[in-house]
């Protein structure tokens, strides 16, 4: 009766985990950056303009500030090949004939290891022959593509006018969530009249595409398997 009220608590147990549907979770290390706070009220001195209240009446939609919008247009595209062949093979041979000393060979008379009293001569000419061959041949090749927009905010402005920028966008979708994370540095210069900017303009970049739920963990490769294709595996 115990055992089987512990598979019910079990069965149960699964139950309500495969019926919970994971939230897209937050990255704090993607957050997006707050408006710097605008400088409280002058007090009235009679003029018509205060200082860090002026209105541009040319000045247009471009992210320019921390907290501005930006958004990017993914358009990476790699594609990488590599082939190399190796093959190596080394004979040596070393012989030593056995010296005459005086017209004659040398000889070691040597008891022999039977039980009959045999002798055996030995002569001190030796002949070394070692023979080292391989062969290896490797082929890789990969390619990848990401293309779409997302939207970012402005962290930091430089000195130079250059702006650090970061973002994620969570997408929950039935049987998992997609996350896209993206952070660079981009040129105001780059950005166009829709205040959008390609990735390719961004330096020093990071893009980050990944995933989890059940499609991500079917498609990854068990732990016992990753042991196996290892170096810690020595066969």
């Amino acid at each position: 009766m115990k055992r089987v009220t512990t598979i019910a608590v079990v069965m149960l147990a699964g139950i309500i985990l495969a019926g919970c549907s994971s939230a897209p979770k937050r990255d704090p290390d993607y957050a997006p950056a707050r408006p710097v706070a605008p400088p409280p009220a002058p007090q009235g001195n009679g003029a018509i303009y205060q200082s860090g209240f002026q209105v541009s009446w040319f000045e247009d939609m471009r992210a320019r500030r921390v907290g501005d919008l930006l958004t990017i247009k993914l358009v990476e595209k790699t594609d990488a090949t590599k082939s190399a062949t190796t093959a190596v093979s080394r004979i040596n041979t070393s012989s030593v004939t056995n010296p005459s000393i005086l017209g004659a060979s040398p000889q070691l008379t040597l008891p022999s290891m039977l039980p009959l009293s045999v002798t055996k001569n030995l002569g001190l000419g030796t002949n070394l022959t070692s023979a080292t061959d391989f062969e290896g041949d490797a082929d890789s090749s990969q390619s990848n593509k990401l293309t779409g927009d997302i939207t970012v905010t402005v962290i930091e402005v430089l000195p130079n006018g250059y702006m650090m920028v970061r973002g994620e966008k969570r997408i929950g979708i039935n049987q998992g969530n997609e996350y896209i994370k993206i952070s660079g540095v981009v040129r105001p210069a780059d950005i166009d009249s829709t205040n959008t900017i390609l990735s390719t303009k961004m330096a020093d970049p990071t893009i980050v595409y990944v995933g989890d739920g059940q499609v991500a963990s079917a498609n990854a490769m068990g732990w016992l398997a990753k042991f196996f294709i290892s170096a810690l595996f020595p066969f």
